[in-house]
């Protein structure tokens, strides 16, 4: 069976986008950028909802080819482009870059996709997570801090029918305040 962990860098105040989709104030480090990267990776598949699949989609595909690609930014993309991708959406039609689309419920697929063998799922986008979080699906919750109270935008936690226990099973503090910690469910 695999782990299904929802990992995402996130304000002090608990929002991972600012009002109007702003992510400008989680600009990582290079030690953080490079944690990113080992991060994608060691993942075997990574799951989407549109609006993150779309905002990843239109920049690390062709990220390694743009004038002043660091070294890193280099990495990132071809590790993105290779890791395999689901994105659950009805309203795009088309995806690429070892992607492929559900259109169907992301609660039941992603229960599927879990009883499989292999590497852990990374989930991203809130409202994705947000299904697969109160329907008790995540294993973990990695949580990357930043120093900054953004005052509203997209939660990284949802509203929940049910408390959910976790325990701490690892800190990484990265240079700028940033706090990274990584909790497993407890069941």
């Amino acid at each position: 069976m695999r782990k299904l962990t929802f990992g995402m860098n996130v304000s002090l105040d608990g929002y991972i986008a600012a009002p109007g989709d702003d992510l400008s104030w989680g600009v990582p480090s290079d030690e953080q950028f490079q944690w990113w990267s080992d991060r994608v990776g060691a993942t075997g598949l990574a799951l989407y909802g549109r609006r993150l699949w779309e905002t990843m989609s239109s920049h690390w595909p062709t990220a390694d080819q743009q004038p002043g690609a660091t070294p890193a930014q280099i990495e990132f993309a071809g590790r993105w482009r290779d890791m395999p991708k689901v994105v659950f959406s009805s309203k795009i039609s088309t995806v690429d870059w070892n992607t492929r689309l559900v259109t169907g419920d992301a609660v039941t697929e992603i229960t599927r996709l879990k009883a499989e063998d292999g590497d852990f799922m990374d989930i991203s986008g809130a409202t994705l997570a947000a299904a697969a979080s109160r329907a008790g699906l995540i294993d973990e919750y990695v949580l990357v801090t930043a120093p900054v109270l953004v005052g509203g935008g997209t939660p990284f936690f949802t509203a929940l029918d049910n408390w959910v226990n976790l325990t701490l099973v690892e800190t990484r503090t990265f240079p700028g305040g940033v706090l990274m910690t990584r909790y497993e469910t407890r069941r």
